[in-house]
């Protein structure tokens, strides 16, 4: 159970136009949990809402390197929650197989499966940035062969937030939800 309560139907008029917007047009599903908890904090949720949404939807990262540094992120940081959420949807939408999913989980990701090099590279940097908060010059150099500068900043800037969205879900203990795909057990 999430520490926080999620919000529950029926939802104040200005809250479900909110919820509806965080949620693709005719999601199978509720809002997710980590939207409606996150509702209990409107203006929070709000400013959240406009990074988040700016990142999925009008990213200059091709979906496929963003989902990978999703998964990353949150295999990383142990949260579950997004990790599936994204497995469920949007990284499959983008191309991802289930072993390159599964391969974001394991220890040394840029090596568990066949990867392009320039998805070795995003997999060596979130790894670096997990690990350091920095990254070295060999690991710039190897995301610099693939990416203009605006893409590097998305990059960085991608990486921390999927960094926050995992803490906020891991603080929560905000439950897998049931459609998304379960994390792989070790």
């Amino acid at each position: 159970m999430s520490r926080i309560e999620p919000l529950t139907p029926p939802y104040p008029a200005a809250v479900d136009r909110a919820l509806r917007r965080w949620m693709p047009p005719g999601a199978p599903h509720e809002p997710l949990t980590l939207f409606r908890v996150l509702h209990r904090n409107p203006e929070l949720a709000s400013r959240m809402f406009v990074l988040g949404a700016g990142l999925l939807g009008h990213g200059l990262l091709p979906a496929v390197d963003r989902e990978i540094v999703i998964a990353r992120v949150t295999a990383r940081t142990g949260c579950a929650y997004e990790w599936g959420v994204h497995a469920a949807t949007l990284a499959q939408q983008a191309g991802l197989s289930p072993e390159q999913l599964r391969a974001t989980t394991e220890t040394h990701a840029a090596a568990a499966a066949a990867w392009l090099p320039r998805h070795a590279a995003l997999l060596d940097a979130v790894d670096e940035l997990h690990d350091t908060a920095q990254l070295s010059q060999s690991a710039w150099d190897a995301l610099s062969a693939h990416y203009e500068d605006a893409q590097l900043l998305e990059l960085l800037v991608l990486t921390g937030w999927y960094r926050t969205v995992s803490y906020l879900a891991n603080g929560l203990l905000i439950e897998e939800e049931r459609w998304g795909t379960p994390f792989p057990t070790r």
